[in-house]
């Protein structure tokens, strides 16, 4: 027989732990609550482990599962685990599993893809990976970029806030009600000041030079550097760009919103020089593949270290992105087109919002005038 009964279970108010024998304790909180705890010991581990409020585990069944929870525990099985189970509740790398099969086929960078489960492998799965998703702590989070906070500030932000996307799911499957205090985490570690990161670019005086270089012979990467300097566009852009797109009749190539960073349609004007290579490019166009820049494989695009690599063998201290900022630099230092005429070719909003209110059209046709000076101006 055990020390408590139902009666001065009932009857305790005083906070404290009541032991029943046999690692079985009452614990009555100072704002009153009631519940039930096992404490057990293993290889010189001594744990405690919930077994439910007094308002829905009676004295009774509190022996039963306290009972149960010793005999899992002395034949090596983790009580939690087992109820979780039996719940039905995911670990926190179950949920990340089901959130990735979710959430894959709308991410269309496949780089994104690969690093949104390789970090979380690499960083939360061995501090909280079999921890219950319903269980997880705003301590547990801390814990997880706790070590890589200063070292790798940028992987840390994005460990955190996958973390945090996993917890929301968790929270709109009903494993969960609360969400993690991201805020309050953030507080509790080293201020970071951040770093600005610059794309490495090319002078645009030294632009023209370089794209003579490009034309010195005939590839398919070529071509796409090559259009990606006199467009300004991404890499991304050039690389997934279809023939459907172009339009040669109109000089205009109209990429989708799916495809853009900022989710908007983004129309381009089409310099002489731009068109030229197209046609250029038209020479490779494979009927099996929609693509203007198809890859080895043919379905599939260049890949963006094609482009890099390009770079690499000219010898120059530059990337495909920092071409954009060669492009802007020409703008508001050799010419007198309008900033912001320049920040729409780039396909950037327009920082203030009274002002983009009266920019609500494209100034397609302002900004031909630019893109053909641009073209000219690099040949």
């Amino acid at each position: 027989m055990g020390r408590l009964s139902a009666t001065s279970v009932k009857a305790t108010k005083e906070p404290g732990r009541y032991g029943d024998g046999d690692g079985l304790y009452l614990v009555v909180t100072a704002s009153g609550s009631k519940s039930w705890v096992c404490r057990v010991q293993k290889n010189g581990k001594r744990r405690d482990i919930g077994l439910g409020s007094i308002k829905k585990v009676p004295l009774a069944l509190a022996r039963e599962r306290a009972v149960k929870t010793r005999m899992q525990v002395e034949v090596g099985i983790d009580p939690v685990s087992e109820r979780r189970k039996e719940a039905g509740i995911p670990t926190f790398r179950e949920a990340v599993s089901l959130v990735f099969a979710e959430n894959k086929a709308s991410w269309k960078n496949q780089k994104h893809r690969a690093q949104w489960l390789s970090t979380l492998e690499r960083y939360a799965f061995p501090i909280i990976g079999d921890l219950s998703i319903a269980e997880l702590e705003g301590h547990h989070a801390r814990d997880v970029v706790a070590p890589i906070w200063s070292e790798k500030p940028e992987t840390a932000r994005r460990v955190r806030q996958r973390i945090g996307s996993v917890v929301d799911w968790a929270i709109g499957k009903g494993y969960r009600t609360l969400p993690l205090p991201l805020a309050a985490m953030d507080k509790s570690l080293p201020r970071i000041k951040a770093k600005p990161v610059h794309h490495a670019a090319l002078p645009y005086a030294n632009v023209p030079q370089f794209l003579a270089y490009l034309q010195d012979s005939d590839s398919i990467g070529r071509l796409a550097l090559s259009v990606l300097i006199l467009t300004a566009t991404r890499s991304g852009e050039v690389r997934g760009a279809t023939w459907d797109e172009i339009d040669f009749e109109t000089a205009l190539w109209t990429i989708p919103a799916e495809r853009m960073k900022a989710g908007r349609e983004h129309v381009i004007p089409l310099s002489p020089p731009t068109l030229a290579l197209l046609r250029k490019a038209a020479t490779y166009r494979e009927a099996r593949s929609p693509l203007v820049f198809p890859g080895q494989r043919g379905a599939k695009p260049l890949s963006d270290m094609t482009l890099t690599k390009i770079c690499r063998d000219a010898k120059i201290e530059a990337v495909p992105h920092g071409f954009r900022s060669s492009f802007r630099d020409w703008v508001a230092e050799e010419t007198t087109f309008d900033g912001d005429i320049a920040e729409m070719a780039l396909a950037h909003a327009i920082g203030n919002k009274v002002e983009a209110a009266y920019r609500r059209g494209n100034l397609l046709e302002k900004r031909r005038v630019m893109m053909d000076a641009w073209g000219q101006y690099c040949v």
